[in-house]
């Protein structure tokens, strides 16, 4: 951690992509490690590979270069980068060549790019080289180029995720002169290179492929840009072609007229978007859209499927979605006076594009006409009700004013009409509201506007009236039916507003995870399954899942939104809106906080157990100090013995010297070899080696180094093997004893005996001591505890490291009182298995 409790900074990673080999990447490598030093960063070479290249060599001049780590291999010694000299050095910047070289045998990494991820997480920033045919997913591609399978690869999402990759790019004539004036390869080498790997055309198809994988690369950055400015207009930094079609039979034109635009450009992309739309526009039959579908895919596009209430709107939505450049639609199949009363849908997308070009194309279905039935939003009891007032609610109303003739005129029953009309538009909309006052016009010019009998108008007053109600009958129609359609989208506006903030509110309060998040999404939106998907190096893996067969692959679903450069939502089920953009894209905004909160949590976490286990371990350190002054005490005494001009010692004064000399020694070895093992234990850095021993190699040495008749020993010889670690099983049974002594009364004995007991073996430690309240018991072998221990040595860790240790070696530790007083501790060991 940093001061001020902020994590590590990771180091920056510089990658030089090369198209080929002997493009010159490793040269640009150390020409920047020049540019930096001259700037004063602190600049090391972890590991250059120059091939015999003089002028590659030559760079490393006046460049620090830290050595190689040795390692032998079937008899061969070979060098690898030395990432812990690396770390101790910590230098601002490391120099480390081919970034997909496979490590010898026995490396802590297979692949040297694990190897550079470990000093990018030291804070090291790293610049590093690779060839585009070291690119996994480029694998199978160079092999049918070039013939050539490349056993060393590195996934894509290493050099991806890269926070600069710069490209080292060659003409394919000049790399071949470069080849053959031998500033590649041998000379004996040349030849076979110039006529195999290094063909013309294999180089012009590589340096293809480098440029569009970089580019991909590029075009991810500028989406994620675009996206986190909140960018919507689009820029025209790649040419996106999106076509518009209906299903119709318009659309295979429409594809390959787009297709060819998209042709024009290297690395044009043609898309093509089918709005199902919901103003009550018959949809097109599935077979036809199954068609289109089919033939985008075989001209190298990819086909979508939105939502919309208004078709140009959803059209021009999707194109600024995927910053296209340009959308291409067909003229209208609406015959001309459908036009001059409503604009086309083709005019409608020019008119919202703004900066995206709009490529009209004609067909042979232009201007043929064809049906339009509107449908309204009103639910269809309503509209069956409206329609039945507007055709029988003229005539009644009718019968009645007939009756009542003489009371009432024509200005009354103006409005009893109009009224009639209101109600009609308020029960069954637009439509039904317009039959009900032409009926009633009909009507009152028939029945009650003289002269009667006849539709004819003889005051101008009354045309004037008739008129004024019809137009105020449909004006009041379209008022009912838009304050539906508004009441409508309300309604949809509020689901999504409450829908994100109930979101927001968990996210906040830390309650939801990402598997909630999953779940609240799909019965949101009522999908049948939804999916968070992580890229991993063998393709795609499900961190949540929810829903009827989930799509484990983001080519299998329906929808896919984008969460962060390697996990996205795959949504399978129906095809939802593009009004809903907008909230699917909160709903991966708020998975992607998720995530990244748990990964806080994790990180947070792990601090917590590794500042618990350093507090614990310089608790132990301290604890178990006592253990190595009496070696050392014992030591430096016999040295000063042996070396003192002083005393004058015979012959069998100096063999005990060095005797206690060198059982004091082993003592000490022993007791730091346990430490060692037990911090690394700690940490989780080793495990516990399990094999068949005897007790013999270890209750004998856990109990020396006391005096005389302080601890006495019962156990047989001729007791089974048991299955443990010698090592720190001896160190349980040290702490067992220690403890014991410490406690037991003055002039008395510990026992050590031992038992088999079913297929264990028991040991016993037992003293004479005081003993322990059966309500302290719990707490015994607790860390820091140091019950009825009024010495004040000691931190209170021997009998939770014994503990620790026992669970760990697969032994048990348990306690009981001792017959007539004091505390017996009791280890079981399992019995060794028998030999097959």
């Amino acid at each position: 951690m940093t001061p001020g409790g902020d994590l590590p900074r990771r180091g920056r990673l510089t990658v030089y992509l090369g198209a080929a080999p002997g493009v010159g990447k490793t040269y640009a490598m150390l020409d920047e490690a020049h540019r930096r030093l001259s700037r004063g960063t602190d600049v090391v070479v972890g590991l250059v590979e120059d091939h015999g290249r003089l002028a590659t060599a030559a760079l490393l001049e006046g460049l620090e270069v830290l050595p190689r780590r040795t390692v032998e291999h079937r008899g061969t010694e070979l060098t690898e980068l030395d990432v812990d000299a690396v770390l101790a050095r910590a230098p601002q910047v490391v120099m480390v060549d081919e970034l997909a070289h496979t490590n010898v045998p026995g490396s802590t990494h297979p692949k040297r790019w694990q190897d550079v991820h470990d000093l990018l997480a030291a804070g090291i920033d790293v610049v590093t080289t690779v060839n585009v045919q070291h690119l996994e997913s480029l694998n199978d591609d160079v092999e049918a180029i070039t013939g050539v399978r490349q056993r060393e690869t590195v996934p894509d999402h290493v050099v991806r995720d890269a926070d600069q990759i710069q490209l080292v790019d060659l003409a394919p004539e000049a790399l071949r002169r470069r080849l053959a004036h031998g500033n590649v390869y041998r000379a004996d080498q040349v030849d076979a290179s110039l006529t195999r790997y290094f063909r013309v055309g294999n180089l012009t198809a590589l340096r293809e492929l480098a440029l569009l994988w970089l580019a991909d690369r590029v075009d991810d950055a500028l989406t994620t840009y675009r996206r986190d400015h909140r960018i919507e207009s689009p820029w025209p930094a790649r040419e996106r072609v999106v076509v518009a079609v209906t299903g119709g039979p318009e659309g295979d034109t429409l594809l390959r007229r787009g297709a060819r635009i998209a042709q024009r450009a290297a690395g044009s992309e043609l898309q093509a978007v089918h709005v199902l739309a919901t103003d009550g526009l018959p949809s097109a039959p599935p077979a036809r859209i199954a068609e289109q579908r089919a033939l985008v895919e075989s001209l190298g596009g990819t086909f979508h499927t939105v939502v919309g209430e208004d078709v140009p709107t959803a059209v021009v939505d999707f194109a600024r979605g995927v910053n296209a450049t340009m959308i291409v639609v067909g003229v209208s199949r609406r015959s001309r006076w459908r036009e001059a009363v409503r604009e086309s849908n083709g005019t409608e997308i020019a008119r919202l594009a703004g900066l995206i070009d709009v490529h009209l194309v004609s067909h042979e279905k232009a201007r043929a006409g064809r049906r339009h039935p509107r449908r309204s939003p009103l639910s269809r009891s309503r509209v069956l009700a409206g329609w039945s007032a507007a055709l029988l609610g003229p005539v009644l109303l009718t019968v009645l004013l007939s009756a009542l003739r003489d009371v009432v005129g024509l200005p009354t029953e103006l409005m009893l009409f109009l009224a009639l009309t209101v109600l009609v538009a308020l029960i069954g909309g637009l439509w039904p509201a317009i039959v009900s006052a032409v009926v009633g016009f009909l009507l009152l010019n028939w029945f009650f506007t003289l002269p009667t009998g006849r539709l004819t108008v003889a005051e101008p007053e009354n045309a004037l009236a008739l008129g004024v109600f019809v137009l105020v009958a449909a004006g009041v129609a379209s008022v009912v039916d838009l304050a539906a359609r508004r009441t409508t989208e309300a309604f949809r506006a509020r689901a999504e507003a409450s829908a994100l903030a109930a979101i927001s509110r968990s996210v906040l309060s830390g309650e939801d995870t990402a598997g909630a998040l999953v779940a609240r999404l799909r019965e949101t939106f009522t999908l049948e399954a939804v999916s968070l998907l992580t890229r991993t190096e063998r393709g795609w893996d499900v961190l949540a899942a929810d829903g009827v067969d989930p799509a484990r692959d983001p080519a299998a679903a329906q929808a896919v939104l984008v969460v962060d450069d390697d996990r996205v939502l795959a949504l399978t089920g129906r095809v939802l809106p593009a009004s809903d953009r907008r909230v699917l894209e909160a709903f991966a905004s708020q998975v992607g906080i998720v995530l990244e909160q748990e990964r806080l949590r994790e990180q947070a976490e792990q601090a917590r157990v590794l500042g618990q286990a350093d507090a614990t371990r310089t608790a132990l350190l301290a604890a178990v100090s006592h253990d190595l002054r009496t070696p050392l005490a014992t030591i430096r005494a016999s040295v000063d013995g042996l070396t003192s001009t002083e005393l004058d010692l015979d012959d069998a004064d100096r063999a005990a010297l060095v005797g206690t000399l060198e059982e004091s020694t082993a003592r000490l070895e022993r007791l730091i070899d346990n430490l060692l093992d037990l911090s690394r234990l700690q940490t989780g850095s080793v495990r516990p080696v399990l094999r068949a021993t005897s007790l013999d190699e270890i209750v004998p040495f856990a109990v020396e180094g006391y005096a005389p008749g302080a601890v006495v020993l019962d156990v047989p010889d001729d007791l089974p093997l048991v299955h443990t670690d010698p090592g720190l099983l001896e160190r349980v049974v040290a702490n067992l004893v220690s403890n014991a002594v410490r406690h037991a009364k003055a002039g008395s004995a510990v026992v050590v005996g031992s038992a088999v007991v079913g297929d264990d073996i028991v040991l016993r430690v037992v003293d004479d001591g005081p003993g322990v309240p059966d309500a302290a018991k719990e707490h015994l072998f607790a860390a820091f505890q140091r019950l009825g221990d009024t010495s004040g040595t000691g931190l209170g860790l021997g009998l939770a490291v014994a503990d620790g240790l026992a669970t760990a070696v697969g032994a048990e530790l348990s306690v009981e009182d001792t017959p007539g007083g004091g505390l017996t501790m009791l280890v079981t060991v399992p019995l060794a298995e028998p030999a097959a």
